[in-house]
């Protein structure tokens, strides 16, 4: 059955061999178009009947009953404004520049539409380019949820168009924190493994070295060692591309995942010596620094977002635990903070 725009009606007799099968799993089973997740939503709302009587999705199933559905389109979503307070580093009629929290998801996806940097844009009135997704007015390119630092998102479909084009031409410049787990070998260094999606697990990315997975893609990420701390590096990064969880994914492949990043590898706290640190809770990954060039005039801009208080907490945790100097790491960390 494909998927239609339209409503439609749908009438069956549950057999004796699927007698014990749940509601939800036996619609989801029939109609291959329709998602778990929709299966769910169309219950809820009282669209599916069970002997003409509503019914929850886990109901039993004995053989027999007669199943009514209507299946209907789920409602287009579009992002709704929100007032939400943001940080805002820049902005002109073209552009605008924003120092993302950790925990804000850019943009809503279905089941999340709360919330998000675009929520909180629209909420002060902003417009945005229309060019692309609903959901995704004005966002040119992402930060994982857990990752703080700038996003530039385009005003009107003109900027949107230059600036899309500009990170496919690699002319933005993108520079990150990271503290991550081990002492990185050298002050410098560029890991260039293919990633791709994990085909084990939905919600990670894998990497390789060579592009032997199916839809693998180059990625190049430079970095650059500002501070050897106990068992820790903070190093300074900059992407050449921009694949999902890019720095995560790479620094897990030479087995120093970042530190908070539990997805890729990393222990949820912290061990120095007989020291365990209070879990930070999210990825010590900051987008500290970002240049482009103005879409409309081309003049050069180079933006800043200072490290966190949260990181910086950590750090300083971190130097307490490890008789580290405070001092030396502020000097390392001077241009970010």
């Amino acid at each position: 059955m494909s998927q239609s725009s339209e409503s439609s009606l749908h009438e069956f007799v549950v057999a004796e061999s699927e007698a014990g099968q749940r509601l939800d799993q036996r619609i989801a089973s029939r109609f291959s178009s329709i998602s778990r997740t929709r299966v769910q939503e169309l219950i809820a709302s009282g669209l599916v009947l069970v002997n003409s009587r509503a019914a929850k999705g886990s109901h039993r199933l004995r053989g027999g009953e007669r199943i009514q559905i209507q299946i209907q389109p789920r409602p287009p979503l579009r992002a709704e404004p929100e007032s939400i307070p943001l940080d805002v580093l820049y902005e002109d009629a073209d552009v605008i520049a924003v120092n993302k929290p950790a925990g804000m998801t850019v943009h809503a996806g279905a089941g999340n539409s709360r919330g998000t940097l675009v929520n909180a844009l629209l909420g002060r009135g902003q417009a945005l380019s229309q060019g692309g997704d609903a959901l995704r007015p004005g966002i040119v390119h992402r930060l994982d949820k857990d990752t703080s630092g700038i996003i530039l998102v385009a005003k009107n479909d003109a900027a949107h168009a230059k600036l899309s084009e500009a990170f496919r031409q690699r002319q933005i410049k993108k520079t990150y924190l990271a503290l991550v787990h081990g002492l990185l070998k050298g002050d410098r260094g560029i890991v260039d493994f293919a990633i791709a999606r994990d085909p084990h697990r939905r919600t990670r990315m894998t990497a390789r070295r060579s592009l032997v997975l199916g839809n693998a893609r180059e990625a190049r990420t430079d970095w650059r060692t500002l501070a050897r701390i106990d068992s820790t590096t903070l190093a300074e990064i900059q992407l050449h591309t921009g694949r999902t969880h890019q720095i995560r994914v790479h620094f897990s492949a030479l087995r120093h995942p970042v530190v908070g990043d539990t997805l890729y590898g990393a222990t949820a706290q912290l061990r120095i010596g007989k020291t365990t640190l209070p879990p930070l809770n999210r990825n010590f990954l900051h987008a500290a620094k970002l240049g482009f060039s103005q879409p409309r005039t081309g003049e050069w801009i180079e933006l800043r977002a200072p490290l966190p208080q949260d990181l910086r907490d950590f750090l300083q945790q971190l130097a307490d635990a490890a008789g580290e100097s405070p001092a030396r790491i502020d000097a390392a960390l001077a241009p970010y903070l």
